[in-house]
């Protein structure tokens, strides 16, 4: 009688340790989903960048970062961008513009400018190859992670490094040749490009 009593009590034992198990490789499955970022959510237009190395073509992911997309249209209708510079940039990792102090001779002032205020993070799309995303001040005297109101920049690879600190907004849609150019240019010290490299003209367009 007492065997069987342990028997039993062992297949339950089992039985449980079975369920558990199940329970927990639920569990993983459901955390898995949760963290499945969709496809970003893009708008029926462009922004298009002339610069003095050709033309970018910029789409804006309107769903995962209406903040910072209708922010960035709004700079673009105002012609905020137009006569600023990529003021920073890096082979293999990012090139910057978007700072109003750009169109000045004084480099010193460059990358220290914007319209004023900033916005509030917009973070969940990683960083990809072609990915624009808004630059900012650091966590020290920043911790809610807010974008510069104007300053973004184009990932040159993929940056996971990056990922979950600062808020994308956009990908290169179609000039990424011309993006490529721009990280040849000779810089100094600071990273700024020897050569001015211009944006002359931004605006809106249709998409296709």
């Amino acid at each position: 009688m007492m065997y069987r009593f342990h028997l039993i009590m062992a297949i339950i034992a089992i039985l449980g340790m079975f369920a558990a198990c199940g329970q927990q490789n639920n569990g993983e499955h459901m955390q898995e989903e949760q963290q499945t970022t969709d496809e970003p959510v893009t708008g029926d237009s462009l922004v298009v960048i002339e610069t003095t190395k050709g033309t970018i073509k910029i789409e804006l992911f309107m769903e995962q970062a209406p903040g910072h997309s209708d922010n960035f249209k709004k700079l673009v209708r105002d012609g905020f961008y137009n006569g600023t510079t990529f003021h920073r940039v890096i082979p293999g990792f990012v090139a910057q513009g978007g700072d109003p102090n750009s169109r000045s001779e004084d480099r010193s002032l460059h990358g220290r400018g914007g319209p004023g205020y900033t916005i509030p993070a917009e973070i969940g799309i990683n960083h990809k190859r072609g990915y624009i995303a808004a630059a900012r001040l650091g966590d020290q005297v920043n911790p809610e992670r807010e974008s510069s109101g104007s300053q973004f920049y184009i990932c040159l690879a993929d940056l996971p490094n990056l990922d979950g600190a600062y808020t994308v907004f956009g990908r290169v849609y179609d000039g990424m040749d011309v993006v490529d150019q721009i990280a040849e240019v000779e810089t100094d010290g600071n990273d700024n490009p020897v050569e001015r490299v211009e944006m002359t003209n931004v605006t809106l367009m249709p998409k296709d």
